[in-house]
């Protein structure tokens, strides 16, 4: 049952990335312990030292753990990759499934009933935001409708035309834009953000469900091509064209 594994979590989708330790699903779950941090320097160097300290502060063994989970995305091209590369590192010296969440699934929890459309944002830089939409399921959980896609924030505003909410950090990065809407609540970052103990709440239940990852093809969701690949897409187009 969900409500009896123990899930180390990894949240590094956004810079205010996160570690948690958590028992239970996303019904019952318990939070045992929580890092979460927002500094000027890369989740790579800091990443382990808040895995151990939040392993501690659970008074937990690493042989005590069910599984890893990590935020898969969209977000943060190098957080998603420094996330998954520890995740996976962690569970092949473990010997324990890997669990993947989507950062949008965890965000939609901090909002666990709603009566109308839950839209979530990021911010995806470019001048665009990444967006998911949920609705209302029979319990009034939210339930997804919309999977991640990337957008301007001016076209998605004219796409929400229904009493809707807004959450996530791609809300106060374009507020102006998102509070003209008629009729819509704007619900806060600080209130919204991806946060690791979410994702080991939902990773619990998808370790109920057998819905587990293979370490070796797992790969983040990042929903559009990185500037790298982009790069290397244009140079192919130049040679082919010489």
């Amino acid at each position: 049952m969900a409500g009896s594994y123990l899930i180390l979590a990894i949240e590094t989708a956004t810079g205010c990335g996160s570690v948690s330790v958590t028992r239970g699903g996303s019904k019952n779950g318990r939070l045992l312990a929580e890092a979460t941090a927002h500094p000027d320097i890369t989740h790579s160097r800091r990443l382990l030292g808040s895995v151990d300290w939040a392993m501690q502060a659970a008074g937990v063994e690493w042989s005590d753990l069910d599984g890893v989970a990590l935020s898969l995305g969209p977000g943060s091209f190098t957080g998603l990759r420094i996330g998954m590369a520890a995740a996976k590192g962690i569970v092949l010296a473990l010997g324990v499934p890997l669990l993947g969440v989507s950062t949008f699934d965890g965000m939609a929890l901090s909002c666990p009933v709603i009566d109308r459309p839950l839209w979530c944002l990021l911010d995806a830089r470019k001048q665009e935001v990444y967006a998911s939409c949920f609705l209302p399921g029979d319990d009034g959980r939210p339930e997804l409708h919309k999977k991640a896609f990337a957008v301007k924030p001016e076209v998605l505003a004219e796409e929400i035309n229904q009493p809707s909410l807004i959450a996530g950090p791609g809300v106060d990065a374009y507020r102006d834009v998102f509070a003209a809407i008629e009729d819509v609540r704007l619900i806060p970052a600080a209130l919204s953000s991806p946060r690791a103990a979410r994702t080991g709440f939902l990773a619990a239940d998808q370790l109920a469900a057998g819905n587990i990852l293979d370490p070796a093809g797992a790969v983040p969701l990042y929903v559009r091509a990185s500037d790298a690949e982009i790069n290397l897409m244009r140079k192919g187009l130049q040679v082919n064209n010489v």
